[in-house]
């Protein structure tokens, strides 16, 4: 057996599990329950509905990457390749596009590394998008995050550091432009790509309805982190709060097995820095985790049981 395969699976869910106890040191099971069962279930499907949207639209907008290959899957294929790719992204990371990749191979006759060149491609789209939600973060709560730094940071070492750090990455781009082998190759060989993956977008014959569903997808994980604040009582958060909880939701989820343990650590620790209660941010993190992990499992779970049955013919 490989080993290296075997930890990539044990340390993620070990690091999750470890993350769970240390997540819970913030709040009781008793008192969790106690927010679980006094929530407003109606915002938190109104949450999950915006979800639902945002998968359906990440379904459609394949269509359009895999349209100049001369591929037109069904919708449906599409939206259950989708579904199955995010419960598998659950169990091991990153695996969940090789199988969204796999069913389409199987199901709609689409080769493996043509479906799987797609999905990376649509993967630098939403990467482009997410620094983007960052960018406009920044901007908008620009004074918030300034007090904040100078506020914990001497103003004099934080230009400084810019400023070293500015020389040190202008001295290792010219190293990577210049690589011809190792993993500075690797590094500039995924630059490359990311340019050409980002560019190609713009070439594409349906590029503007492509960028509006990029826009939309991300625009329903906003909607959604939003619409299940007020399932908590009186947990009032402003819009910048929102925006910096949502990212620090997001990096989570891609650093753990669908956020496990520190998705509601990261999102207490972002509206702590607006001054909310530990308890309700807590609660609110392991509310919203729970309700977006059970539509993946719920859905994944009858996308692979539809897909055999919807496609019976094939």
């Amino acid at each position: 057996m490989d080993i290296k395969k075997i930890l990539k699976v044990i340390l993620p869910l070990a690091l999750g599990g470890f993350l769970v106890w240390y997540s819970l040191s913030d709040i009781s099971l008793e008192t969790l329950g106690t927010y679980f069962k006094e929530a407003n279930y109606g915002w938190i499907i109104l949450g999950l509905f915006f979800g639902i949207l945002s998968h359906l639209s990440r379904a459609y907008r394949w269509k359009f990457m895999l349209a100049p290959l001369g591929f037109k899957p069904k919708f449906i294929n599409s939206v259950l390749a989708v579904l199955v790719g995010y419960l598998v992204n659950l169990a091991l990371p990153r695996a969940g596009e090789i199988s969204r990749a796999s069913v389409m191979a199987n199901y709609e006759d689409i080769p493996f590394e043509k479906g799987f060149g797609t999905i990376v491609a649509e993967r630098i789209a939403d990467l482009i998008m997410m620094l983007t939600i960052v960018a406009i973060t920044l901007f908008v709560q620009f004074d918030f995050i300034y007090n904040l730094l100078t506020k914990n940071f001497d103003p004099i070492k934080i230009s400084v550091g810019l400023a070293i750090l500015s020389v040190l990455f202008y001295i290792f781009t010219s190293f990577v432009k210049k690589a011809k082998s190792g993993f500075l190759l690797k590094i500039k060989t995924f630059v490359s790509g990311l340019i050409e993956g980002v560019t190609s977008i713009f070439k594409m014959k349906n590029k503007w309805a492509f960028i509006f569903h990029t826009v939309f997808i991300w625009a329903m994980y906003v909607a959604m982190f939003w619409a299940t604040i007020p399932a908590i009582n009186g947990l009032d958060v402003p819009f910048g709060g929102i925006l910096i909880g949502f990212i620090a939701g997001g990096f989570s989820i891609a650093a753990t097995n669908g956020g496990i343990g520190l998705y509601p650590l990261a999102v207490a620790g972002a509206l702590a820095l607006f001054d909310i209660p530990t308890e309700p941010a807590t609660a609110f993190g392991w509310i919203m985790w729970t309700a977006q992990t059970a539509m993946i499992v719920v859905f994944g779970g009858l996308a692979f049981l539809l897909l055999p049955i919807y496609n019976k013919n094939k």
